[in-house]
């Protein structure tokens, strides 16, 4: 395994990690969950833009362009509202423990849309994973700062997980034959579209917008990059199983940023996720 590509998903996971814990500085400011996905992914759309034109990409098939705006509809402003929503009302670890249901709405889409096979042993995978969902739900807060656990809290959670599968559910065929700055490009730009009509715009304070500029530089252009990077070193199967520190990172973050800290069975539930996707991806 090439080393340079190993660091580079380990970098990744830490750059989406602190999404939640570093969302919460903005959300500290008095900046709705709206407004922060809206700055990030028009930040993010310029960005990227701007890496496809330096790099002279070709531009993104006309076919595709349609698909392109529905993952930017979807998996742009749905994900970046359901994320930034859970985290508001449930906290940075809750939130990142939930999303990471995500491989198990992956595995049911492909399945029922993508008529693909599920193997026993991903059936099993997937039933620990969703184990170990509901224990993170039920128990999870150990003093400290606590963790708000909601039915709102629980369902922007999983939603954001639904949200994060059709990422690649979409997205597959979009990267397989279009050059990745620019789908991410048209689909940011679109996500920033649909969320504009419900953003405040208020004056925001420096901090609100550093806040904001790390969500769209680091945890977006920088973590996508980084990625996808990885993965062209050393393989998707192999960059999955690495991508699992992701949830962990985060896990850490928010306790060390805001004093998150999970109970010792909501820490058997967060590992049970990391667990039941390890298995999946290493039966892959």
């Amino acid at each position: 395994m090439s080393r340079h590509g190993a660091s580079l998903i380990a970098l990744a996971a830490l750059q989406w990690a602190l999404l939640g814990p570093v969302a919460r500085v903005a959300f500290a400011e008095g900046v709705p969950p709206l407004t922060v996905a809206f700055w990030r992914a028009s930040i993010a759309a310029c960005l990227f833009a701007i890496h496809a034109s330096l790099t002279r990409a070709h531009p993104l098939r006309r076919t595709d362009r349609l698909y392109a705006m529905g993952l930017g509809v979807i998996a742009v402003a749905g994900l970046y509202v359901a994320y930034f929503e859970a985290v508001r009302l449930g906290g940075a670890a809750l939130s990142a423990i939930l999303l990471y249901s995500a491989p198990v709405w992956v595995a049911i889409g492909a399945h029922f849309v993508l008529r693909e096979g599920v193997a026993r042993h991903e059936a099993l995978a997937l039933l620990l994973t969703l184990g170990g969902v509901i224990l993170v739900a039920l128990f999870p807060a150990a003093g400290g700062a606590q963790i708000e656990v909601t039915p709102a809290a629980i369902a922007w959670g999983l939603g954001s997980g639904i949200a994060y599968a059709m990422y690649f559910l979409i997205g597959r065929p979009l990267f397989a034959h279009n050059a990745p700055a620019r789908v991410m490009a048209w689909a940011l730009a679109t996500g920033a579209v649909v969320l504009a009509p419900f953003v405040s715009w208020q004056w925001l304070t420096w901090r609100a917008w550093g806040a904001i500029a790390f969500l769209a530089t680091v945890a977006t252009y920088g973590a996508y990059l980084s990625n996808a990077n990885g993965i062209r070193l050393i393989g998707p199967s192999r960059a999955s199983t690495i991508a699992m520190l992701e949830p962990v990172l985060a896990v850490i973050a928010a306790y060390l940023l805001w004093g998150e800290r999970l109970s010792i069975i909501g820490l058997v539930g967060a590992g049970a996720v990391v667990g039941g996707v390890l298995w999946a991806a290493r039966g892959r």
